[in-house]
């Protein structure tokens, strides 16, 4: 292990911070765009399943690949095929002007097969590089160099509307995949030993799930998770929705509360990165689910007009995802063989991914015939009770 951590990791982040600072610009664009030409909580939450859908089909055999070849490459070739994405969205706002809603989605999707590959590489190499004591700090200093990109997105977005067309923000998102490229030329990551043999794609699959199988404190917290991601999941996809209908917002309105959201996650990072959070790490994880769900219940019960509650809402439930994720992640890396690391991480990221239509495919009608608000509410108390589920599964294994 190299212990001179510090100047790779941060080189691999600094380049990942501009890919996801155009990529949230993009983002942002696109749906607030659907937003506003549709105003409908099906087309949104529908949009937020296309995305996942390559994760769903493919991610269980992404990590295949990432075990067997330089995770270094496949980041390249992941932000790559994001970038040729925005390519393709740009040309098409330029000739078309309103392209159909099954073009934007087949770009959706582009995108969520260059993200299935990216994120479980990513997650993959960090601990190849950073000793293991310190992945928590790690993944609170990766966090906060991902969360100011996230909180800066939204507003590049807002404010490159409003000067140019929406052709042009594509051009954002593809010089950050060039420069997150430029910056992985400098960094070397290992390569994992393989045997000669060639790839067996259900035995490596399943050498995945033994992995994670015998993990016992990693199957005792993953119900939890995966419920989490059929509650949570839809608040994302449907905050452009509540604030426009609920809270008669505009693009600057929802870039606030982006820009909050990403605040809390920044917050948090800078928290995490310097203290490295609670010995009981499941105990953190239930603590900040049970918050979450507060946070979206409140804001399900505000009236039209209270938004800046509604931004303080955000603030806290930007909070929470760094104490649910990063001490998962940093257990996980800990706890499983680097040359199982891909595998893993692929089967848990599609675990998660398959979870999310369940709770997007139920809270689109329920958005669209009670109202958006009633959503938020109801799935803020169904979080909390997930923390205590969380609280109560892990308990023995918290140490």
């Amino acid at each position: 292990m190299n212990t001179n951590w510090k100047k790779p990791f941060f080189i691999i982040y600094a380049g990942q911070a501009f890919s996801l600072l155009g990529s949230a610009a993009v983002q942002f664009a696109v749906i607030w765009w659907l937003t506003v030409q549709t105003e409908s909580a099906l087309v949104l939450t529908l949009s937020t399943v296309i995305a996942f859908i390559p994760n769903m089909v493919i991610g269980p055999f992404a990590g295949v690949w990432i075990d067997r070849y330089n995770r270094r490459k496949v980041m390249m070739a992941a932000d790559g095929l994001v970038a040729l994405s925005s390519v393709i969205l740009g040309i098409a706002f330029l000739l078309l002007e309103t392209p159909p809603l099954w073009f934007l989605f087949f770009i959706l999707f582009l995108r969520g097969v260059g993200n299935t590959f990216h994120g479980p590489a990513m997650q993959a190499a960090v601990p190849m590089l950073v000793p293991a004591e310190m992945l928590t700090k790690a993944g609170g200093w990766g966090n906060l160099i991902n969360s100011i990109s996230t909180m800066l997105g939204p507003v590049l977005g807002a404010a490159l509307m409003g000067m140019f067309p929406i052709a042009s923000i594509m051009l954002v998102d593809i010089l950050g995949a060039a420069l997150a490229i430029f910056c992985l030329l400098f960094v070397e990551i290992p390569n994992i030993p393989q045997s000669a043999e060639k790839p067996d794609f259900i035995a490596d699959w399943k050498q995945g799930f033994v992995a994670i199988r015998e993990n016992k404190p990693l199957v005792a917290a993953l119900p939890a998770m995966l419920l989490c991601n059929v509650l949570y999941m839809p608040l994302g996809a449907l905050f452009p929705l509540l604030v426009y209908s609920h809270f008669m917002g505009t693009a600057w309105h929802n870039s606030l509360v982006e820009f909050v959201f990403a605040g809390g996650l920044l917050v948090s990072s800078l928290v995490m990165g310097v203290w490295g959070g609670i010995k009981r790490r499941f105990l953190m994880v239930a603590l900040a689910i049970g918050a979450l769900g507060a946070a979206s219940a409140i804001s399900g019960l505000l009236s039209p007009v209270g938004f800046p509650f509604f931004v303080f809402c955000c603030f806290v439930m930007g909070c929470t995802g760094t104490f649910i994720n990063v001490p998962l992640m940093a257990y996980t890396q800990e706890t499983i063989a680097p040359e199982m690391m891909g595998k893993v991480f692929s089967l848990m990221m599609t675990g998660m991914t398959l979870a999310m239509p369940i709770g997007l495919l139920l809270a689109g009608p329920v958005s669209q015939f009670f109202g958006v608000d009633r959503w938020f509410f109801w799935s803020g108390i169904a979080l909390a009770a997930t923390g205590v589920l969380c609280g109560i599964m892990t308990w023995r294994y918290d140490s």
